[in-house]
């Protein structure tokens, strides 16, 4: 065997370490982290060894896909499905408006050039409404950023390299990661005695079982442990004064609503000792540093958005913003979630746009309902809905009533067999690609990666599936091509004042530049590597947003055309990734975005929410006694790129569902049985596995599974069959993947 390596990354979690990849031929043969990867540093974990049952999987699609009246689908030739997934669209536009043309997507984890070269194929056709993964996670503590500094994208990222104190609130990094280096940043906190880790978590995690203080919150207890922590901190004036009073707005306003809070009482509803939460409160407090990390385990719960406000007022009441080993605001070189020209307010529905999104629990409605301006035909690029949104059956439903869909994928997936069209997408390591998950602080990482493998037979990278499209419904008519290819042939300075005095002219382009970048830029670009003008673009964005950041990091010029033409050089130059931004901890607040520069520590709209917490209890079911966490990360699930449920181990394979040993005991259930779980939406059957990492009442089942492969059925339980999609967060509509009322029973 000759192994050849090539650079590139992991694409199976935002973080997208820097990996080296040994080919033997068509085959991954060895993966090993990439020590030149500048963030990652050869850091990876055990998922990414098995990349190539992604790259091989035996479902990958070779011909675009039409179906036929009866279900079923025939295979077409790239022309002819160019042909009639444009007229498809065009007849939905035509008689109903480009605003009916949903989209969903935009790019798998570290595949986000699609989401650029999709956006002027949806501009062209006047479609608005998107949405994608960010909208089951994020969007609600994004809002929040916005409420809190100003703007949603005032995203803060920790420093948990620096800090003396990390708190991970509903996250577990040792599998989920989140941060780079994970597992060895958390072991270095855990040995450190001069450091401490802390965790809230409803199971014990393997983040927990690192941690020096474990709070063990009851499922759905998020808020009033957060909120007891929080008047832990104003009744016994733990808080950094000089920091509230010079930097933010509101506290007397915070004081008045959590300051009357019974911490003892509220301790009890969230499931935790008052003495253990008082003495992490102190332990926040006493800290030089602080950083805190929240993820899905309480952003897919309820209170989700509030827990989110009254997460970073732990960072934020003790002046651990802007500062070394606290969180700050970092750089960023593309946005992400609905972009320019993205809807704003409500939808059709009447349902709340969030950062540009449209929450995933409200598509199926706004495909179903019978209200004016319902969505009548889909655009899904490289995701799966129908598996990994809320409400599997309603979201199947919904496909089924559209007028025309089409999903741009690498394999015949739950949602591709429901579309009207499926084209076949290039994979990842056959193409140019390039994440937008450039989250850190104080250095940001872009990683412009080169394919590894040449295109696949009878597929089509994304940029020029959208490009043909493009083609097919007209938009290149009247467009500056011959001009700006014109330009291209004479250097990239020559073309960057091309490109922005037809701008000038045209503002209208900008809706369309993708398409109109790849077209023209793309042919004096390395071969293959035409896809990339669009990461040209967005260099002249970040170079005109963050200069001094970029002149920190090297790129320095007289013009940001001449930086962003450096760095965009430096990128296509080294496939190990590049620093493109170096910050000092002041920058922090060069980006609060608030007119005075200062924080709103009080968010208004959250208020009656917060106060309903005084009077209530959380919520119980007598039908459905148990709380499951509907998609629980393993060391042996990831998303759903891995197809082959043959790279899961042991019981994971079949996606196994823990319950505690109290629980077991009393059901009647031994380790390796079977058992039913039964929700308000569905049942399924699935292997047991007894685990002390559990509260009683408390079961999960993992992420990933439930995927039928290359003809065989499902292995495992999919999680989405048995969650329901009114089951979500009353202001950003985030689902309760974590928190699904559930009945167990011994068969």
């Amino acid at each position: 065997m000759t192994i050849q390596w090539h650079q590139g990354a992991c694409i199976l979690c935002s973080i997208n370490c820097g990996i080296r990849i040994g080919t033997d031929g068509p085959r991954i043969a060895k993966v090993k982290g990439d020590r030149e990867h500048p963030a990652s540093q050869g850091y990876i974990c055990e998922k990414a060894t098995q990349l190539d049952r992604y790259q091989n999987g035996r479902d990958r699609l070779s011909s675009p896909m039409r179906r036929r009246p009866d279900g079923t689908y025939e295979a077409v030739d790239w022309d002819t499905a160019i042909a009639e997934v444009a007229a498809g669209l065009a007849a939905v536009r035509d008689e109903h408006g480009g605003e009916s043309i949903f989209h969903y997507g935009g790019g798998a984890q570290g595949n986000h050039l699609i989401g650029a070269y999709g956006r002027a194929t949806r501009a062209l056709l006047g479609s608005r409404y998107t949405s994608n993964a960010l909208a089951q996670e994020k969007t609600g503590e994004f809002w929040v950023d916005g409420q809190l500094f100003g703007k949603a994208r005032c995203h803060t990222a920790p420093d948990f390299e620096h800090a003396e104190v990390a708190v991970f609130v509903g996250k577990n990094p040792y599998q989920s990661h989140g941060f780079h280096q994970a597992r060895v940043h958390l072991r270095a906190l855990s040995k450190d005695p001069a450091r401490t880790l802390i965790v809230i978590d409803p199971r014990r995690t393997e983040t927990a079982q690192l941690a020096d203080v474990h709070l063990q919150v009851k499922p759905g207890g998020d808020a009033w442990l957060l909120g007891a922590l929080v008047a832990v901190l104003l009744k016994e004036e733990l808080v950094a004064s000089d920091f509230i009073a010079e930097r933010t707005v509101g506290f007397d306003d915070l004081v008045t609503e959590l300051g009357s809070v019974d911490v003892d009482d509220w301790s009890r509803k969230a499931g935790v000792d008052s003495d253990q939460i008082r003495a992490a409160a102190r332990t926040i407090a006493a800290a030089a540093s602080v950083s805190v990390l929240e993820d899905l385990g309480t952003q897919q719960a309820p209170h989700s958005t509030l827990n989110s406000w009254l997460e970073k007022l732990l960072f934020l009441l003790t002046g651990n913003f802007g500062v070394r080993g606290g969180m700050n605001i970092h750089s960023r070189f593309a946005s992400l979630g609905g972009g320019k020209g993205a809807a704003r307010g409500t939808t059709p529905a009447g349902n709340r746009i969030v950062t540009g999104l449209v929450a995933c629990n409200d598509i199926a409605d706004e495909i179903l309902g019978d209200h004016e301006g319902r969505f009548r035909a889909m655009i899904v690029e490289s995701t799966n809905p129908v598996h990994s949104l809320a409400d599997s059956q309603r979201m199947r439903q919904a496909m089924r009533a559209l007028d025309f869909s089409v999903v741009i994928d690498v394999a015949m997936t739950e949602t591709a067999r429901e579309a009207s069209y499926v084209l076949p997408a290039a994979s990842q390591y056959e193409k140019w690609e390039m994440t937008f998950f450039n989250l850190e602080f104080p250095h940001n990482v872009a990683h412009l990666r080169p394919p590894v493998f040449p295109v696949r037979e009878g597929t089509l990278p994304e940029a020029e599936i959208h490009s043909r499209l493009f083609e097919a419904l007209g938009g290149f008519e009247g467009l500056p091509v011959d001009d700006l290819r014109a330009a291209a042939t004479q250097g990239r300075d020559a073309y960057a004042m091309a490109f922005m005095m037809a701008v000038g002219n045209n503002p209208q382009l900008m809706k369309v530049a993708p398409a109109l970048l790849y077209a023209t830029m793309g042919d004096a670009l390395p071969e293959g590597a035409e896809a990339t003008a669009v990461v040209w673009a967005l260099a002249q964005t970040c170079a005109m947003s963050f200069p001094d950041s970029l002149a920190r990091a090297g790129f320095e010029g007289a013009m940001p055309i001449m930086v962003a033409n450096a760095l965009f050089e430096k990128m296509l130059a080294d496939p190990a990734g590049v620093v493109f931004s170096v910050d000092d901890y002041d920058e922090t607040w060069r980006r609060v975005e608030t007119p005075d520069q200062r924080v709103r520590l009080v968010i208004p709209e959250l208020l009656p929410e917060l106060r309903t917490l005084f009077e209530t209890e959380p919520s119980k079911d007598d039908a459905y006694p148990f709380v499951l966490a509907a998609g629980e990360r393993r060391s042996s699930t990831a998303n759903t790129l891995y197809r082959d449920p043959e790279w899961r181990r042991g019981r994971d394979h079949e996606g196994a569902l823990r319950v505690s040993p109290g629980d077991a005991a009393r059901l009647g259930l031994e380790d390796g049985a079977q058992a039913r779980v039964t929700t308000k939406r569905g049942s399924a059957l699935a292997v047991v596995e007894v685990s002390d990492t559990l509260r009683d009442g408390h079961a999960s089942l993992p992420n990933g599974t439930g995927l039928s492969y290359a003809g065989a059925p499902a292995a495992g339980v999919a999680p989405n069959e048995l969650t329901a999609s009114e089951d979500k967060d009353w202001l950003a509509g985030t689902p309760w993947h974590k928190h699904v009322r559930a009945r167990i029973e011994a068969l």
